[in-house]
């Protein structure tokens, strides 16, 4: 049976930070630590929802984050700024080394799954944008079950959908908590370190392997 992997997509293949240049035409010099404070609170917010059962698609949180964003840097955007950011937000660029790293493990016969707290769509969406849906057997979206990642269920949604097993399955991310998650579960977990200041939470789960980015995942995967 091939090995099946699960890639996060929101910060693992597509650059959560490629609104920066539009940012920057309307905010300036402070556009890197608003992107920042924006993203955290994406997952924060996400976090809560699924806490409280108090379920709201992602593009609410993402959209709520934003509003935070603006009070927490004192800046004033206008609704129409606000909107070209939030749609800008639906096509976010892949990361430089997403397509080589997918097309290398696919011919390694490895199965490929998008795993995301987005809805489907939007998810589709930015994969399509990117050019590299066609190389993806399926999407999965945790907005199937109305909760977020980490939460247990998404991954057993997951493996529901995938038709495989948690001993057969790899979760590919680079934020720390999905591969948390995903190990405390019975997955396996790839952690893609995106920038040498990323720190991973120093508990008894630790990812099984770390990578640098795609291209460098498939000469750390183990079976």
């Amino acid at each position: 049976m091939a090995t099946t992997l699960a890639f996060d997509v929101y910060g693992t293949l597509i650059n959560t930070h490629g609104v920066l240049t539009l940012l920057k035409d309307m905010i300036g010099d402070n556009a890197q630590n608003f992107s920042n404070t924006w993203r955290e609170k994406q997952l924060e917010y996400s976090f809560r929802r699924a806490l409280m059962q108090n379920y709201v698609p992602f593009s609410v949180c993402t959209k709520q984050a934003l509003d935070y964003a603006c009070l927490a840097h004192k800046t004033q955007l206008g609704d129409d700024q606000k909107h070209q950011l939030l749609e800008q937000y639906k096509t976010l660029p892949a990361f430089d080394d997403v397509k080589k790293g997918l097309e290398q493990l696919k011919a390694q016969n490895y199965r490929l799954f998008a795993f995301s707290n987005g809805a489907a769509a939007a998810v589709n969406t930015l994969l399509e944008t990117a050019g590299i849906i066609e190389l993806f057997e399926g999407v999965v979206s945790a907005d199937d079950i109305k909760t977020f990642k980490p939460n247990p269920g998404v991954y057993s949604h997951f493996l529901r959908e995938a038709n495989s097993t948690c001993a057969n399955t790899w979760l590919i991310s680079s934020n720390p908590f999905d591969i948390t998650g995903a190990i405390s579960h019975g997955m396996r977990g790839a952690w893609i370190k995106r920038s040498e200041d990323s720190i991973f939470d120093p508990w008894e789960i630790q990812p099984i392997t770390t990578a640098t980015d795609l291209v460098d995942l498939k000469t750390k995967l183990v079976s």
